[in-house]
């Protein structure tokens, strides 16, 4: 475990490759994991060392970052066949940084640490491009030990970390609560230009007034460029927002909160879903309402 400056990276999407890159520049060896060929192929092409398990990927890791979408994945790349556990050697950090709910993250770090390993609960935010770049916010939580060994690998990916407790649990709950905000913007985004579109306003117009206006939020000068463009290419899917406002709303049930406007956004993004939009990116939440408002979005060919 002398070599701190190899990482292995579980999960190469929009994420997870921004994390690899920018470990690779900050000069770890850097072992990626995929199920697609494709992207392993220009893993390696990046200067990483490509690999088609997480076993082999987690083998000479002093840090691992686990980048997949869900929990279920989560235990299936640690605990699995082939999984992280079979070759990790004990005092590896293991960094959870998919959004899952706190008891399940809670539940996935408990295993690793019987297993001899430090975990950091690690979601992250700030999008693929604050990804590539590095900077990236990353809500933690975990003992000091873990935080001390994850240290250079976490300030090659981030540009701000958050120590919000001594224990796995305290990071997952925060990142919950950023995703509510985060569905609900993009929902009320989406209503915004579509019932601009209905009512005649140019939307790239109306877009470049209210970004620079008090009804502007990271996610509206975000994702409105998405609308006004009609690009709906996947940096962020609708049913990534299906599972994490489920999350929202299944551990607000559970604390008995009110979300009102949580579940009207999730009832929004299921319909997207179900309407066979699930994966295009998550601004494609305006297209269920282009179509009930009767208004052709650009990227739009028809009313259905």
């Amino acid at each position: 475990m002398e070599d701190v400056q190899t990482a292995a990276v579980v999960g190469l999407g929009s994420m997870g490759w921004g994390a690899a890159l920018s470990l690779l520049r900050a000069g770890f060896t850097v072992y990626g994991c995929d199920l697609r060929s494709d992207v392993l192929q220009r893993f390696s092409d990046a200067g990483g060392k490509s690999c088609k398990t997480p076993s082999e990927a987690t083998a000479e890791a002093a840090a691992v970052f686990v980048f997949v979408v869900n929990s279920s994945q989560a235990e299936q790349v640690l605990f699995g066949l082939g999984g992280a556990l079979e070759t990790a050697r004990a005092g590896t950090v293991f960094l959870l940084c998919a959004t899952m709910a706190p008891s399940d993250t809670v539940s996935i770090a408990d295993r690793l640490e019987a297993a001899g390993m430090l975990v950091v609960d690690a979601p992250v935010s700030g999008g693929q491009a604050k990804a590539l770049s590095g900077e990236m916010v990353v809500m933690g939580s975990g003992s000091p030990e873990a935080f001390t060994r994850a240290k250079p690998a976490l300030d090659a990916v981030s540009g701000k970390v958050f120590r919000l407790g001594d224990r796995p649990g305290p990071g997952s709950q925060v990142k919950m609560i950023n995703q509510l905000l985060a569905g609900v913007h993009i929902a009320v985004t989406a209503e915004a230009m579509t019932f601009a579109a209905k009512t005649g306003i140019d939307l790239k117009t109306l877009y470049e007034v209210l970004r620079v206006s008090a009804g502007s939020s990271w996610m509206f000068e975000n994702r409105g460029e998405h609308i006004v463009s009609g690009d709906y290419t996947p940096r962020s899917a609708v049913d990534i927002f299906v599972k994490d406002l489920g999350i929202v709303a299944s551990e607000a049930e559970r604390a008995g909160a009110a979300t009102p406007l949580a579940a009207a956004a999730l009832s929004l993004f299921r319909q997207a879903s179900e309407a066979g939009f699930g994966k295009e990116d998550d601004a494609a939440v305006a297209k269920v309402l282009a179509e009930k408002s009767g208004v052709v979005l650009p990227g739009m060919k028809v009313i259905r």
